[in-house]
């Protein structure tokens, strides 16, 4: 497996996804997306056609079976997530999973000892993280002071009940697709939680079309947040005891820049999808740290699941862990 020059991808199934991750890696450096595969052999050759994409596979297990593959990124649906990690590093592939990994900790402990084990990197793909915006919205978190309340909006409205983000029995919901970014940010600026509240909405297919959140982290600082499949809009604010920080964009970074304490500051435009697949393959060439790994995956988990609990209990808190 190649270890050094550009990191060979493979793309573990057609989803829309993909679209935004193939135009970050045009323009990364240390990456080629190598091969894809789909569960049908003519959509991936069409896909592969499109896209300029060489090497064309009509399973998921011809993919990772490939010696030309070292690293493979999994869109497939949130129930899966889990399953092809472990069958992808099982077959010695570095792995690239999309967010949620999973809402089961034990699941992220299991993923991560066999990457370990293996001498694999696996990481969680929140691309907002790895944007520049991101990185300086921590840099200048002093300047407000002593921080006090975080609020986090990811909303966008989904009528389509057949879309996979509304179906249960794949994982879906409001909070699993979206209200994981508001949860990673508000871990992000106050740490782990120990405390949870949570009030859902359950539409007609049977997940959560809205999620209302609060967390209490050990500092006192209280986390809200909501997310939804009704209403757009999304937002981040970080308030604290001399001041705010308010971001418009924070998980697209589409229009790059926040304020801060009324000031307003620029932030150079960058692709967080280059960004992402840059860090993993520096990561595998052993010539960088990965951003996101188990211990964010495994917060993460666990900060959800007690999201869930606590909605299906109401009136009641959940302590995380």
């Amino acid at each position: 497996m190649a270890t050094h020059g550009a990191i060979r991808w493979g793309l573990l199934s057609t989803a829309r996804i993909n679209r935004l991750v193939l135009v970050g890696a045009r323009d990364a450096v240390g990456v080629a997306i190598a091969a894809v595969a789909s569960r049908d052999l003519e959509r991936a050759q069409a896909y592969a056609r499109e896209h300029d994409i060489r090497r064309v596979h009509g399973s998921y297990e011809a993919l990772l079976a490939d010696d030309e593959v070292d690293a493979v990124y999994i869109s497939l649906p949130n129930s899966l997530h889990h399953l092809w990690t472990m069958r992808a590093l099982d077959a010695g592939k570095h792995v690239l999973c999309e967010k949620p990994y999973s809402r089961h900790a034990a699941e992220v402990e299991e993923a991560f000892d066999a990457a370990d084990a293996a001498g694999l990197v696996l990481s969680e793909a929140f691309m907002w993280r790895h944007h520049l915006q991101t990185r300086r919205l921590v840099e200048l978190l002093p300047q407000i002071g002593e921080l006090q309340t975080i609020r986090a909006t990811f909303a966008f409205p989904l009528g389509d009940l057949t879309n996979v983000r509304m179906l249960p029995e794949l994982d879906g919901g409001a909070l699993m697709d979206v209200g994981c970014y508001c949860v990673n940010a508000s871990r992000l600026l106050a740490g782990e939680p120990d405390r949870v509240y949570g009030e859902q909405v359950i539409g007609p297919s049977g997940v959560d079309v809205r999620y209302t959140g609060l967390l209490h982290f050990p500092s006192g600082v209280v986390a809200e947040f909501t997310s939804s499949f009704t209403f757009a809009h999304q937002g981040l604010e970080a308030i604290g005891t001399d001041g705010t920080i308010v971001i418009g964009d924070p998980w697209h970074a589409r229009e790059p820049g926040f304020e801060v304490n009324g000031s307003r500051v620029e932030i150079e435009r960058a692709n967080s999808y280059r960004l992402q697949l840059e860090n993993i393959s520096a990561a595998i060439r052993g010539d960088a740290q990965v951003l996101l790994g188990r211990a964010d995956a495994l917060g993460q988990a666990r900060t959800i699941a007690a999201l869930y609990v606590a909605a299906t209990e109401s009136g009641r808190s959940e302590t995380v862990g």
